[in-house]
């Protein structure tokens, strides 16, 4: 009996998230056929289709007689995160590419920056809209000082954070855990496990057909994700020196107003009960307590996260010269 010969191993993914973007779909896989076929290499289009309502699901699906589209569908919009960390569970390629589906990004930047990352130099590549073609007040602006202060939080200094179209190594990207509106920060928490992330510049178009689905409004949830990736990226596993400094800060301050007026009752005879000065100090022994319980209550649940899960705390990338019977420092008793 002839064996089945096993399938070809993917060398490049490129994972599209699609929210109601129905006049898009089959102009930007007649544009991306050429330059992946093009590229001599094994092959997968990604669309994940993020709950559309417009029609959007039925174009993805007219594409699945091309051998090489796979197509997941939400049951409801979860956002842009939640769809590109499905479409990095399910890709299956040596190389990942991630773009949007409005064609703003351009498919003949693909091969660049596949090759940066299949030469090895660079684990992460990220595009930079030199030349973004968008409005200034509404896009443009937010963009800048979104991208000065996240560069400025995480000491990941780019461009371009938003910009979608970025080419990762399969294992940087199936390592990830995403939430939020954490995508963006990809480059920053990439970066905290080691990884060399490079920045090129990729051409940009003005949106033709359909609506953009980012604003202003987003502008609030991604402060607020960066002040989570920066406690992860310097405390997530020593939550103690985050909030004890601050705490034993309080408590000291807190101790030396107590001092200073209880001075002032046992040396002066002076009154202090209604005096603003105590309550300041007592709430700020109070404050420092609580700040010091919750960083000694953050230790425990990282023991605990890590035990019972035997999570690691490292990332490694590569062994060489390993025996095969060779044991793990996890497997000791």
């Amino acid at each position: 009996m002839d064996s089945v010969p096993a399938p070809m191993k993917k060398e490049l993914s490129v994972i599209i998230p699609v929210y109601n973007e129905r006049e898009n779909i089959r102009p930007l896989h007649a544009a991306m056929k050429p330059v992946l076929e093009g590229m001599a290499v094994e092959y997968e289009i990604i669309f994940v289709d993020d709950g559309s309502t417009d029609g959007t699901t039925a174009e993805i699906e007219g594409l699945a007689s091309d051998a090489n589209v796979r197509v997941i569908e939400f049951r409801r919009n979860f956002g842009q995160t939640a769809a590109f960390a499905a479409g990095f569970d399910y890709a299956e390629g040596e190389v990942i590419i991630t773009m949007d589906g409005d064609l703003q990004n351009d498919p003949v930047d693909i091969p660049r920056l596949f090759d940066m990352v299949r030469n090895g130099k660079y684990d992460l590549v990220s595009g930079w809209r030199k030349n973004r073609q968008d409005t200034f007040l509404n896009r443009k602006l937010p963009s800048v000082i979104a991208n000065w202060l996240i560069s400025a939080v995480t000491g990941v200094k780019l461009h371009d954070y938003g910009c979608s179209l970025k080419a990762y190594r399969r294992d940087v990207v199936k390592n990830l855990r995403l939430y939020g509106e954490m995508h963006r920060f990809i480059p920053a928490v990439a970066n905290w496990y080691g990884v060399n992330v490079a920045e090129v510049e990729t051409t940009h178009h003005p949106r033709v057909w359909g609506k953009s689905k980012v604003g202003i409004s987003r502008t609030v949830r991604v402060f607020l994700d960066l002040i989570t990736v920066k406690f992860l990226q310097s405390f997530s596993t020593k939550p103690i020196q985050f909030f004890g400094p601050v705490g034993l800060a309080s408590t000291a301050a807190g101790l030396l107003i107590s001092l200073y007026l209880a001075g002032e009752k046992l040396l002066l005879g002076m009154s202090i009960g209604g005096r603003p000065l105590l309550l300041l100090g007592v709430l700020l022994i109070i404050i420092g307590v609580q700040l010091i319980g919750m960083g000694l209550l953050g230790e425990m649940i990282v023991r605990v996260y890590h035990e019972s899960q035997k999570k690691p705390i490292y990332t490694l990338k590569k062994i060489i010269g390993e025996r095969p019977d060779a044991g793990r420092g996890n497997d000791r008793r």
